[in-house]
């Protein structure tokens, strides 16, 4: 970032991290201060990478939560320190961000939001173009290796390929510290780093019962982890080595630190029929028996309940195939309904979501002051994104916390000098 004789002094900016974060805290510098010179480094090849494969492809934008304080209520970690950072940027001012640069977003039933495309290329394509029309200096397969904060405020950075550079201001958007060394840039500075553990993942379970059902999906279950005060009520998906879907996602979110502290090994509680009692259960029973009497057992299941999921329960029940309603046993009765009302299963390890992969730790938000982003133990340093120890529940959030910390720390990183660059 040299300078040229006579010209005014340009305040040089570097960032560490080329995903969403970084990305928008770029964007949102060069806006607030366009004489600035604004460099992003990214040492894998690929930009935006985890925005590329979000949402199966499509990109969980950010989520239909408008009122701060409620949104905020979606991070396991970060809570308190957000409600104001989103006071200032919050999913509303994102759709509005998208929208002026021709990227109109659409609401799902659960209230995620997607751009209208079903492509994250449509969201990947909108940050590089933005960045560009700054003049954003881009370089991938390029980090920085190091960083050293000279006597005069300045930060001396060392790259990945041998290069040294100068800078005002250093952004680190580096990601989750998902190993000791991906946080040793902001230990290297003076910071600690919150030991990291995955957020969202899903649970191994070896049930012989559940082997013949992967991909059936069950609209509105209760998970619970026993002993833990951990239960989450949502859409639950069988997979070829246990159970997924939101409702276990949200689970292992909010249980980070208690899961990781089990091994991943704990008894998981799951109800078909949440809105039921055994009560009710039983006497849903006595109505298939006077209703449906001559129908078996295996082909009725109770309303809401995929068949091949009512199928397996019932077998482990121990009901024949060709019970009929009007011949079910009073024992048999008795077990189905306990089994839909919890079913006990032997968690025995756990898989990464790989679309939303998030850890909980990083840089302790008390280190961090959260109205500029800015480090409270090393002046001009800055942070944004999954760096940080936030992270939110599945659904956008994660996303909407790397766009509010990257507006923050763009405006910050600006010239201190300059105006804000004004909301969209």
């Amino acid at each position: 970032m040299p300078e040229q004789s006579g010209e005014k002094k340009r305040r040089r900016i570097a960032i560490a991290g080329g995903g969403a974060a970084g990305f928008f805290a770029a964007i949102t510098a060069a806006q607030a201060d366009p004489d600035a010179d604004i460099r992003l480094f990214e040492k894998s090849s690929q930009f935006l990478g985890k925005v590329r494969i979000s949402g199966g492809g499509r990109c969980n934008v950010t989520h239909a939560c408008f009122e701060p304080r409620a949104l905020s209520q979606r991070y396991p970690r970060g809570e308190r320190a957000l409600i104001s950072a989103f006071n200032r940027f919050q999913p509303a001012d994102t759709l509005e961000w998208f929208a002026q640069r021709g990227v109109r977003l659409k609401t799902e039933a659960d209230g995620r939001m997607f751009p209208v495309t079903n492509s994250s290329e449509t969201i990947v394509e909108c940050l590089l173009e933005a960045a560009r029309a700054h003049r954003v200096g881009l370089s991938s397969k390029l980090g920085v290796e190091n960083a050293v904060r000279e006597s005069n405020g300045e930060f001396l950075l060392t790259l990945t390929n041998g290069e040294t550079l100068a800078c005002d201001a250093l952004l680190l958007a580096t990601g989750g510290c998902r190993t000791p060394a991906a946080g040793m840039l902001a230990e290297s500075l003076g910071h600690s780093i919150v030991d990291p553990v995955p957020s969202l993942f899903t649970f191994h379970i070896e049930a012989k019962w559940l082997k013949p059902l992967p991909g059936v999906a069950v609209e509105d279950v209760e998970a619970e982890v026993p002993g833990t005060g951990l239960r989450e009520r949502g859409p639950l998906l069988v997979t070829h080595w246990g159970l997924s879907g939101p409702v276990i996602l949200r689970l292992s979110a909010w249980g980070a630190r208690t899961l990781g502290e089990k091994a991943y090994r704990f008894p998981l509680r799951i109800r078909w029929l949440p809105d039921l009692s055994m009560e009710a259960i039983t006497a849903r029973f006595q109505e298939q028996r006077e209703v449906q009497s001559a129908k078996r057992v295996m082909n009725t299941p109770l309303a809401g309940l995929p068949a091949r999921l009512w199928e397996e329960l019932a077998k482990l029940a121990g009901i024949r195939a060709e019970t009929k309603w009007n011949h079910l046993s009073r024992a048999n009765a008795r077990q189905l309904a306990a089994l839909l009302h919890s079913t006990e299963l032997p968690v025995t390890g756990k898989s990464l979501n790989k679309d939303e992969f998030v850890t909980c730790g990083g840089v302790p938000l008390k280190e961090v002051d959260f109205k500029t982003m800015e480090s409270r133990v090393c002046p001009g340093l800055h942070f944004a994104g999954e760096v940080l120890d936030v992270d939110g529940i599945t659904g956008g959030f994660n996303f909407q916390a790397a766009w509010t910390t990257g507006w923050i720390a763009g405006n910050a990183l600006a010239s201190r000098t300059s105006n804000p660059a004004s909301l969209p």
